[in-house]
C-alpha cells in the first residue's frame, strides 16, 4: 500500500532515544531568538492597540510599527516607505506577483522566472498561465545557476515581471541579480527577488541590486511566524489582493500584527550584527561536515559546489542510498534534516530543483539530503551530526 513519506523528518517523541537531537533544518524553518521570544511576550501583553486608532494605545503601536520599519528598511538599504508588512514570504511573493501583473495588465502579458523558484513563486506563475499570461521559465545548469543572457534573450516587448530568486532554498545557490537589475534597467518589467532564504545570511542592497520588489520572511532568521514583508521600490505599482481597510498605504489591507512585526524587527537587528560572525560559523560547520564524511571513506557530492552559495546550506547525494531509509534512520539517531523544500512536506515527487539541475530520473533525485545550519549549533554537534550520517550511509549502501 502507497503511503505518504514526510520529506522533512524530526517527529521523534522526547525519551525515545538518549542521545541528543541535533536541528540541521534551518532553510526550513528556525527556532525563535530567545531575546526576539521574550520580547514577543512582552508586546502580546502591553502593545494590543490597533496603531490605526488615534487614543494613547493606537499612538503607541504605531510609533513601535513606525520604529520596526526604519529597521526593515535600514537592513536593506529601503526607505521606510517602500516596507509593506505581510503574513509572510508567501503573501509578499503573491502581492509581487499578482500585483504587478494587475497592475501591468495593459502592457503586456509576459512573464519571466526560472524553474527551480520556491513554490510561493512557481505556483501563481502556473495560475497566471491559466488566465492566458504567457510565462517563460528558465532553465539552470547542474549548478543551479542562471545567465543574465538568458533573461536578455527571453524579454520581449510584451514582458511585465521578471521574478528570479536570490538564493535557492535546497541547494544554496545564488543568482546573478545585480547583473540582471543592470539588464533590466531601461525594460519596462518590474523586478521581483524572492530573498527569503537569503536575508540576514548575507548583506542585502536594493539599489545596488536594481530590484523593484523583495520578499521576506521572519521565520528564516529566528523570528515569529506569519509575518514578513515586501519591498517596493518607491514609482513601482502593484494592485492590492485584500480589500479593506487602508493599512500600508492603501496597499495591504488588514490591522498590522504589532507584536510579531516589531518582534521580526528585533530578529533583524540581531542577523545584521551577527551575519558576518555567522558566516565563518557556518562555512566552519560545512567543512566539519565534509570532513568527517571524507574521513569514513563515503562517496558523495555536495550539490552547486562549484557556485556562489548561501553559506548555511549543504546538500549532498550519498550515491547507494534512498532518502526514505535515509531520512528514517538519521531522524532515529536524532538528525534532523530535509530532502527539499518544507512546503512540499508530505509529497513523494523529487525535488522540482534536483530535477532541474539534474533531469528526470538521475540518482540525485532519491539520494540527497539537505543539512542546513543556524542558532544554537556549535562545532560539536556537527561533528556528531556528521559522524551519525557517516555510519548510516555506510550501513545502507552495504
Amino acid at each position: 500500500m502507497k503511503t505518504m513519506f514526510m520529506t522533512v523528518i524530526c517527529f521523534t517523541f522526547k525519551g525515545a532515544y538518549s542521545m541528543k537531537t541535533i536541528y540541521l533544518d534551518h532553510a526550513a524553518t528556525t527556532p525563535v531568538h530567545p531575546d526576539v521570544a521574550t520580547n514577543y511576550a512582552q508586546l502580546l501583553e502591553t502593545t494590543f492597540g490597533n496603531p490605526s486608532s488615534i487614543h494613547s494605545y493606537g499612538r503607541d503601536a504605531r510609533k513601535q510599527l513606525d520604529e520596526a520599519r526604519k529597521t526593515m528598511a535600514a537592513s536593506i538599504h529601503a526607505q521606510p516607505a517602500e516596507i509593506i508588512f505581510t503574513s509572510g514570504g508567501t503573501e509578499a511573493d503573491n502581492i509581487a506577483i499578482f500585483g504587478t501583473v494587475a497592475a501591468m495588465k495593459t502592457k503586456g502579458n509576459h512573464i519571466i522566472t526560472t524553474n527551480i523558484e520556491h513554490h510561493a513563486v512557481l505556483n501563481p506563475c502556473k495560475q497566471l498561465e491559466l488566465q492566458g499570461y504567457v510565462v517563460t521559465y528558465l532553465e539552470v545548469d547542474r549548478e543551479g545557476r542562471i545567465d543574465p543572457k538568458q533573461v536578455e534573450e527571453a524579454l520581449t516587448d510584451k514582458t511585465i515581471l521578471v521574478s528570479i530568486m536570490y538564493g535557492n532554498n535546497e541547494v544554496g545557490t545564488i543568482q546573478p541579480i545585480q547583473e540582471i537589475g543592470q539588464l533590466l534597467k531601461d525594460h519596462q518589467a518590474v523586478f521581483h527577488t524572492d530573498a527569503v532564504q537569503a536575508f540576514g545570511i548575507v548583506p542585502l542592497n536594493v539599489d545596488e541590486l536594481g530590484v523593484d520588489l523583495l520578499s521576506f520572511s521572519a521565520h528564516k532568521l529566528n523570528g515569529p511566524k506569519c509575518v514578513g514583508f515586501l519591498y517596493q521600490r518607491a514609482g513601482t505599482h502593484t494592485d492590492s489582493l485584500l480589500f479593506g481597510g487602508e493599512q500600508e498605504r492603501k496597499r495591504r489591507a488588514g490591522t498590522e500584527n504589532v507584536p510579531a512585526i516589531v518582534a521580526f524587527a528585533k530578529a533583524v537587528h540581531i542577523a545584521q550584527q551577527t551575519m558576518e560572525e555567522n558566516r565563518e560559523k557556518y562555512e566552519a560547520f560545512a567543512t566539519a561536515l565534509t570532513s568527517v564524511l571524507e574521513e569514513a571513506d563515503l562517496q558523495y557530492e555536495i550539490h552547486a559546489d562549484d557556485a556562489r552559495k548561501l553559506p548555511h546550506i549543504v546538500n549532498i547525494s550519498f550515491p547507494g542510498t534512498d532518502i526514505e531509509s535515509l531520512l528514517v534512520n538519521l531522524d532515529m539517531s536524532g538528525v534532523c534534516v530535509s530532502s527539499g523544500s518544507a512546503c512540499t512536506a508530505g509529497s513523494l515527487d523529487p525535488s522540482h530543483v534536483l530535477t532541474a539541475m539534474f533531469g528526470e530520473g538521475a540518482p540525485q533525485l532519491r539520494n540527497s539530503v539537505r543539512f542546513s545550519f543556524g542558532l544554537g549549533l556549535d562545532d560539536e554537534q556537527i561533528k556528531q551530526a556528521a559522524t551519525r550520517t557517516a555510519e548510516i550511509v555506510s550501513r545502507l549502501v552495504k
